[in-house]
C-alpha cells in the first residue's frame, strides 16, 4: 500500500485538467502513440465538442520515480463546471490528495476556490500547480501572489507546468509520490468500499467504480450494498487502464471497478458502501449528500405518438445519469410527457442535447422553474415545482422561494456592470473584497429563479468572458409570488404558465405575449394572446387574421353593398373564431424561454 497514490485534479473550467491527464497517460504509455487523441478520458461526443468534462473518469498508471521506486498512481479526473460539483465531491471522497490546477493567464477563479474548500473538507493534501506557463499572456508571479493571498497555500512549492507542451510533467508526478500520503487501511479487515461512480454496459449491467478502504474484494464474493440492503455475487473486478483490465482481486487502498450483474445504475447509489454479505462492516463509510435537483422542466414529444419512444429513451438515459430525476406528467396543450429535475441549467442543456442526438428524440422542453414553498392559511405547507400545481391564491398565507449565495470573481473594471446585473435580478446583501490588486470578489444573495434563465450568459457578456461564477444553495425566503397564465384565443395554455415575482409579472407578461405574437402563424380569424394574473389581464397582443378582399368585385356604386359584404365576412370570422383551433408551433415554446434583452 505504501506504493499506491490516489489523487484527483481539481480546477476551474478550462484550466487544463483533461490536457494534463492526457500527458500523464502518454507518460505512462497506456496507449500507443497512433491510438492517442486529445481528451482521452472524455468519452462522450458532447464532451469533446464542448471541451468540457461531464462524467468523472478513472485511470490507473504505473510510475517509476527518480529514486527507482515503482508506484501505482490512481488518477480520478473531475469536471470543472459548477453544475457537476456533485461529481467532484464523489471523486474527492476516494482520494488522499489533489492537484489544484491554476491557469497562469487567468489566476484563481471562483470554481478554484470552491473546489479547494471541498478538498479541505475531506482533509486532503493539496499540491498547487500553475499551468499554461508557455502562454504569451502568462503572469506567473501574479498567479503565485493569488495562490498565497486567496488560497492561503505556500506558492514557493507550486509546480510550474504546461500541460499542452508537456513541460513539468515529471515534476508533478514526483510531487504526487512525495507530497500525497499513501492510503491507510487493512487488507484483513472486513470489506468497506465506497462507490463513487457507475456506468451502464448493455451486456454486463452496471459497472461500479469504487475505492476499497479496508479488506479485499475478489471475483465470486457475495457482496451487499449497504443503503439498499441488496446482495449480489461479484463476477469480475479490475482496474481502469483506459480500458477495463481484469485483476484477481482489489485490495485496501486500490481504486477499480466491480461487475456484479446489477441491472440498473439506479440500483447503485453513489456514496454507498460495498461490504461482504457474510462479514459486514459495523457502519457504512461517510458518503456524501444526496443529489438534490434545483431546476425543473417538463419534456414532451413533438408528436404524441412518440411518447413510448421517449419513455424508453428516458429509462436508457437514466442508466448513465443517476442524478436525473423524473416522473410522468400531462399537459392539455402538449399531451403526455415527463417532469424532470436537474442540477442546473448546463445539466438541463446536456440532457436535451443528448436525448436529441444519442436517442434521436424530437422534444419540447417547457420553461425551467425552481421549487417554491407555499404556506396556506390553514397552516399546511405545499411544495410546488410545476406552475400547473400553483395553489389557489385565496388560500395562500405567504410564499417562499429558494435563494443562492453567488460568488463572482472578476477584474474590478466590471464592478458597475455586474452590480447592475445582480440588482436587476433582485440581488440583495452585497459585499465585496479585493483578494489581490485589480481583482474583485463580489458576493450576492440572489433568488435562484432569477439565475436559472440566462444569468451566467449575461455575466459572461458584461465581463467580456473574464467573470467567473460559483454558487451554493442558501435557504428559502419570503417573496411576493404570482402565477402568470398565458391565454391564447381565450384558452389557458398550461405549458406556458410561469411563477414570477409580482414586481416583474407585467413586464414578463408583455414580453411573452409579444414573442408569441411573432411566433404563432396567422389564421383566418383574429387571435388574442393575453397574460393574466388570476382573473386580471395584464398584457395583450393580437395576431391579425388573413383577410380576403371581398369587396374587390364591387366597383363604384352604393356603399351599402360593400358594407353588407364586410359585415357578412365579419360574422363568418366570429363564427370561425369560436370553433377554430389555434396551432401553436414548437418554436413558440422555445421563444418564451428567451428574455427581452436578447433582442
Amino acid at each position: 500500500m505504501a506504493q499506491i497514490r490516489n489523487f484527483s485534479i481539481i480546477a476551474h473550467i478550462d484550466h487544463g485538467k483533461s490536457t494534463l491527464a492526457d500527458r500523464f497517460i502518454q507518460r505512462a504509455k497506456l496507449v500507443e502513440d497512433r491510438e492517442f487523441h486529445d481528451q482521452m478520458l472524455d468519452t462522450m461526443d458532447i464532451e469533446r465538442e464542448r471541451g468540457i468534462t461531464i462524467k468523472s473518469q478513472t485511470v490507473c498508471m504505473p510510475y517509476t520515480s527518480a529514486s527507482g521506486e515503482q508506484y501505482i498512481l490512481n488518477l480520478i479526473d473531475t469536471p470543472g463546471h459548477v453544475d457537476f460539483s456533485y461529481e467532484v465531491s464523489r471523486a474527492l471522497a476516494s482520494c488522499e490528495g489533489v492537484l489544484l490546477l491554476v491557469d497562469a493567464t487567468q489566476g484563481v477563479q471562483a470554481q478554484t476556490l470552491a473546489n479547494m474548500y471541498a478538498a479541505l473538507e475531506h482533509q486532503l493534501a493539496i499540491v498547487p500547480v500553475i499551468n499554461k506557463i508557455d502562454s504569451p499572456s502568462a503572469d506567473i508571479e501574479h498567479t503565485r501572489d493569488e495562490i498565497e493571498t486567496e488560497l492561503g497555500l505556500d506558492a514557493d512549492h507550486a509546480i510550474l507546468c504546461s500541460a499542452k507542451e508537456g513541460i513539468g510533467i515529471v515534476d508533478i508526478l514526483e510531487a504526487v509520490t512525495l507530497r500525497i500520503p499513501p492510503p491507510a487501511g487493512h487488507r484483513d479487515a472486513p470489506l468497506a468500499a465506497l462507490i463513487f461512480d457507475a456506468k451502464y454496459d448493455p451486456f454486463r449491467g452496471a459497472i461500479i467504480s469504487c475505492r476499497v478502504f479496508d479488506g479485499t474484494l475478489r471475483a465470486g464474493d457475495e457482496i451487499r450494498l449497504m443503503s439498499l440492503g441488496t446482495a449480489h455475487r461479484v463476477e469480475e473486478v479490475g482496474v481502469f487502464r483506459i480500458d477495463r483490465e481484469r485483476r484477481p482481486a482489489l485490495h485496501a487502498g486500490e481504486v477499480g471497478y466491480v461487475i456484479a450483474g446489477i441491472k440498473t445504475v439506479s440500483d447503485t447509489r453513489i456514496g454507498d458502501t460495498i461490504t461482504h454479505a457474510d462479514r459486514p462492516v459495523p457502519a457504512p463509510l461517510p458518503g456524501f449528500r444526496e443529489v438534490k435537483p434545483v431546476v425543473f422542466s417538463s419534456v414532451y414529444p413533438v408528436s404524441s405518438e412518440d411518447f413510448d419512444a421517449l419513455s424508453d429513451s428516458m429509462e436508457r438515459y437514466k442508466l448513465n445519469d443517476a442524478s436525473l430525476i423524473y416522473q410522468r406528467d400531462a399537459s392539455t396543450a402538449l399531451g403526455q410527457g415527463f417532469r424532470c429535475g436537474f442540477l442546473g441549467l448546463l445539466h438541463l442543456e446536456i440532457f436535451q442535447e443528448r436525448l436529441e442526438r444519442e436517442f434521436d428524440q424530437s422534444i419540447i422542453m417547457t420553461a425551467p422553474s425552481v421549487e417554491y414553498h407555499f404556506v396556506l392559511k390553514d397552516g399546511r405547507a405545499v411544495v410546488v415545482d410545476n406552475p400547473v400545481y400553483y395553489p389557489d391564491p385565496i388560500l395562500i398565507d405567504y410564499a417562499l422561494e429558494p435563494y443562492i449565495r453567488a460568488t463572482i470573481l472578476m477584474p474590478d473594471r466590471y464592478l458597475g456592470a455586474v452590480m447592475k446585473l445582480c440588482l436587476d435580478r433582485r440581488g440583495e446583501n452585497p459585499h465585496h473584497g479585493y483578494p489581490v490588486p485589480g481583482r474583485i470578489e463580489l458576493v450576492f444573495d440572489l433568488p435562484l429563479s432569477e439565475v436559472v434563465y440566462d444569468f451566467y450568459d449575461k455575466l459572461k457578456s458584461v465581463t467580456q468572458g473574464y467573470g467567473s461564477f460559483d454558487y451554493e444553495i442558501l435557504d428559502y425566503r419570503r417573496s411576493d409570488l404570482v402565477k402568470l397564465d398565458i391565454l391564447v384565443n381565450g384558452e389557458r395554455v398550461d405549458a406556458l404558465a410561469i411563477v414570477v415575482h409580482e414586481g416583474r409579472a407585467r413586464m414578463r407578461a408583455v414580453n411573452v405575449c409579444e414573442r408569441l405574437r411573432k411566433e404563432i402563424p396567422r389564421h383566418l380569424f383574429k387571435i388574442a394572446i393575453q397574460g393574466a394574473i388570476g382573473g386580471k389581464i395584464v398584457a395583450r397582443s393580437t395576431v391579425a387574421p388573413f383577410r380576403k378582399d371581398v369587396t374587390a368585385k364591387c366597383y363604384g356604386g352604393d356603399i351599402t353593398r360593400k358594407r353588407k359584404l364586410l359585415e357578412k365576412q365579419a360574422k363568418g370570422k366570429k363564427k370561425m373564431r369560436t370553433v377554430g383551433q389555434v396551432m401553436i408551433p414548437q418554436s413558440a415554446f422555445v421563444a418564451v424561454l428567451k428574455t427581452n434583452e436578447e433582442e
